[in-house]
């Protein structure tokens, strides 16, 4: 079974959740964070680097090429531009889609490749994948992707997306078998839970809402699921205890042991 943990605005405590969920029932979790992955924050699993990521990036050939702007006329991205002899081409623009290969009738244009990031696995009493995404490159997708290769859709697979609602997150829950939107009390948290809900809704994939830090802010977030039907999984209490324990990279389930049982019982809801 596949879970994505995700959240439509940062901070929220979406892998907070994904961690402990993992810890409690036994999950992989894969963090899909790859801008930012923190997830082994909390596990202190020894990863080690399993594959490399590369990103398609044509290769021009002058002798070949007539300059007649088909394939930069092609890429909605403006890495190409096509000079009177020459052709200046910005990779960190690229999307790696080869439209441009397909488009030359000259064939000019031959498949290069860049590395754009890094897949890591380490296991201790959690197995963890992480993506990480090299310093400096926009697309995040590419790598988020190749992570999710690696999952195993026979066990438990808890995904920890990246926050916001942007093509990473999305690329995240794609293939779910349920989201789970973590969100606070807040009006900054209403506004962007209702835009990520928008979002799994479009996908159709079965989804909840868990509040975190319930009670700071106000009861708006209650009012909004109660109104439109969503089911709200579980309220993580605004508490000293967990914060003090998140300080310490400490996930709670392991030092309070009625949460172990609630986040069991939360996985077979679902389930």
């Amino acid at each position: 079974m596949i879970i994505t943990v995700a959240s439509g605005k940062g901070g929220v405590g979406k892998t907070t959740v994904a961690v402990n969920l993992a810890i409690a029932t036994g999950a992989t979790i894969y963090d899909c964070d790859v801008e930012e992955p923190n997830a082994n924050i909390f596990l202190k699993v020894n990863l080690q680097k399993i594959e490399d990521v590369f990103l398609m990036n044509p290769v021009f050939d002058l002798n070949k090429c007539t300059f007649c702007r088909e394939c930069a006329e092609f890429c909605r991205y403006h890495a190409i531009a096509v000079l009177p002899s020459d052709i200046l081409f910005f990779p960190e623009l690229c999307s790696g889609c080869g439209g441009c290969k397909i488009v030359c009738k000259h064939d000019a244009i031959e498949e290069g490749k860049r590395k754009i990031g890094e897949i890591y696995h380490g296991k201790n009493e959690i197995e963890i994948y992480q993506g990480l995404l090299n310093i400096g490159e926009a697309r995040a997708t590419p790598v988020i992707n190749q992570l999710k290769k690696h999952v195993d859709k026979n066990g438990i697979a808890i995904l920890d997306a990246p926050p916001g609602n942007g093509c990473p997150a999305i690329e995240t829950m794609h293939g779910s078998d349920f989201v789970i939107l973590v969100t606070e009390p807040t009006p900054f948290g209403l506004h962007d839970l209702k835009i990520a809900v928008d979002i799994v809704r479009k996908f159709n994939i079965p989804f909840g809402v868990i509040i975190n830090r319930y009670g700071i802010g106000d009861d708006s977030v209650e009012k909004y699921c109660n109104g439109e039907g969503i089911e709200i999984l579980m309220k993580i209490p605004y508490s000293r205890e967990i914060a003090e324990l998140y300080s310490k990279g400490i996930p709670f389930v392991k030092e309070i042991k009625e949460w172990r049982k609630k986040f069991v019982e939360l996985y077979e809801a679902i389930k």
